[in-house]
């Protein structure tokens, strides 16, 4: 920090000597104790900072919406330790300018909807399958009960590939719709199980997006359409 303008050590102006040069006026005490934050400070996992703007992290003492979202995305994203609980954010980065808060936060404000239940998610790879960087234009807010259809495919499946299971030298094919499991059958190899569980899951997929249709993004709802589940995924 250096004081640029100074009146009496009630009323002075200092100015962070970094890229961003914030100003704010302050008191010489203050000042000298350290006592005041720089908003463009990288405080949230060493990435993050709040920025200058209209965009409040707190409001009545409680963490607003917006920041909130903003800290699990960072928090997902660079913070070990979840990666590691999580290995689906495996590589995930958050573009530059969400870096800042206050842009993420004007975002939010301006592409946010509500169905009329349920909560919303912000999802980074249903309209680019296999995104990994959070940004304005790979997000888009979801309905959780669209989120939801795709928390398998997100997390680690193991050995074999999505929707299949080896049970008494047979393979087995199942997904996941309203909360429950729905059995596919058994199947010789896991490529007809595969297949068998690709079918079921897509038209799945279709019904939940002919159920939004009217409540949801053209192009959450095309996206939804188009989605189609690779035997690699």
């Amino acid at each position: 920090m250096e004081i640029i303008q100074y009146t009496n050590t009630a009323n002075m102006t200092i100015e962070f000597q970094d890229e961003y040069k914030y100003q704010i006026k302050t008191t010489y005490s203050n000042f000298k104790k350290g006592q005041i934050k720089n908003p463009y400070d990288k405080t949230v996992c060493e990435v993050g900072y709040v920025g200058e703007g209209d965009y409040l992290t707190k409001r009545n003492y409680k963490p607003t919406v917006q920041y909130t979202d903003w800290l699990h995305i960072i928090i997902r994203c660079y913070k070990e330790k979840e990666r590691e609980l999580h290995p689906a954010y495996e590589d995930c980065t958050v573009c530059n300018e969400w870096l800042n808060f206050q842009t993420f936060a004007k975002w939010y404000d301006e592409n946010f909807y509500d169905v009329g239940h349920g909560r919303m998610h912000i999802d980074k790879d249903i309209l680019h399958k296999g995104n990994k960087i959070y940004s304005p234009e790979n997000c888009i807010f979801v309905p959780q009960e669209i989120n939801l259809l795709f928390v398998n495919k997100r997390n680690y499946r193991g050995k074999y590939p999505i929707g299949v299971n080896k049970s008494h030298n047979k393979f087995t094919a199942s997904y996941g719709a309203d909360c429950k499991s729905i059995p596919l059958g058994s199947f010789d190899t896991q490529e007809e199980a595969f297949m068998a569980f690709k079918v079921a899951k897509e038209k799945h997929i279709k019904n939940v997006a002919d159920k939004y249709k009217d409540k949801i993004p053209k192009k959450l709802y095309d996206a939804l359409y188009a989605y189609q589940f690779e035997i690699t995924d």
